[in-house]
């Protein structure tokens, strides 16, 4: 169905109402974070990989009005622009067997904690304050941790690599990472006088030599091998036995001006490929999105409460999950019999 909300999936069921579909969203008496862990037992079981990579990113859904739940004027990655929306932060779990959501908040701006009767009306509990995203990142990243999800590495972009302390949180944690930054993120490393201080990005992206770039494939686009220059500066030289720090850049094969910065941190023998292959899989969490807006209604809903936008989100991803799982099994089973690849696609 092009459209997966209320009204069209009573239709599809032959309901006269779509009643029933919204008192699932709405009223109905199930635990919506129960599912939300069912799925991600359900992602691990599947697709489970040591060497995984779990995913932050962000997703906007525009809406009208001001009743539904976290809804405002903010950026929307989505539309490129400031709108009237609600915004989504996820973690995905990516693995080379596929890639799947494992968790999901609400990002609810500080208009909307603020004002106890406007929570009160949307169905948010008094219990719920404000989190900024990056806090929201590290709480499912905390639940996939308890939950034992195999996962080596976590990436994410600059909103949430930004944040020291989510930084530290997962280097406390022994979690290796690849966080984009600023240019003007100022890091402990040294300037072309040999003596560590603290630095801009860009600033050490400047003193890295002709010779020192290696042109490597962020992994396969719409249009094939991501390929960029990619080089490495080590820093924070007081760092632990064992494990290292370094910042990660990446310019443009056509423009050297266009470079993007990333903060790492994982085992001291850690490669430059596999940083960049970390990097790279960021992107697959855009591929998440658009597969599950597309495929699965991820964006289809009418709903305005707090725990009806969970409960719909949650379904979204369980039925991501199953075809993402479907698709790996069948290209697996086929594999394994020797079909052509061509074939397969």
């Amino acid at each position: 169905m092009e459209r997966k909300n209320g009204w069209q999936l009573a239709e599809q069921a032959g309901e006269l109402t779509p009643d029933g579909m919204q008192r699932l969203l709405n009223s109905a008496v199930w635990d919506a974070d129960g599912v939300r862990d069912d799925v991600r037992d359900y992602v691990v079981e599947n697709l489970g990989d040591p060497d995984g990579v779990l995913v932050l990113d962000e997703t906007g859904f525009l809406k009208k009005g001001t009743k539904s739940a976290g809804v405002a004027r903010q950026y929307s990655g989505t539309a490129g622009r400031i709108e009237n929306c609600q915004i989504g932060v996820f973690l995905t779990y990516v693995t080379a067997a596929g890639r799947s959501f494992l968790d999901r908040e609400l990002y609810l701006p500080q208009s909307w904690t603020g004002d106890e009767d406007r929570c009160r009306e949307a169905g948010i509990g008094g219990e719920v304050a404000f989190a900024t995203k990056p806090q929201l990142a590290k709480a499912m990243l905390a639940r996939a941790l308890a939950g034992k999800v195999p996962a080596r590495w976590v990436t994410a972009d600059e909103v949430y690599g930004c944040d020291r302390r989510l930084r530290m949180w997962l280097e406390a944690e022994g979690i290796g990472h690849v966080m984009a930054v600023k240019s003007n993120e100022s890091l402990i490393g040294a300037t072309s006088g040999h003596i560590f201080t603290a630095v801009r990005a860009r600033t050490l992206a400047d003193e890295v030599a002709d010779e020192d770039w290696q042109t490597l494939s962020a992994g396969d686009g719409e249009k094939g091998p991501r390929l960029y220059q990619w080089a490495r500066v080590p820093i924070r030289p007081l760092r632990e036995k064992g494990v290292g720090h370094w910042l990660l850049i990446r310019r443009s094969l056509t423009d050297s001006s266009k470079r993007a910065f990333y903060v790492c941190y994982g085992p001291a023998e850690t490669t430059l490929t596999e940083l960049v292959r970390i990097a790279g899989s960021r992107w697959s969490i855009e591929e998440c999105f658009q597969t599950a807006k597309g495929e699965v209604g991820l964006d289809h809903y009418q709903v305005r409460r707090y725990d009806a936008w969970y409960r719909h989100i949650t379904l979204s991803m369980l039925a991501h999950a199953y075809l993402t799982v479907t698709r790996a099994t069948q290209h697996t089973a086929h594999s394994e019999k020797g079909v052509p690849e061509k074939q397969r696609n």
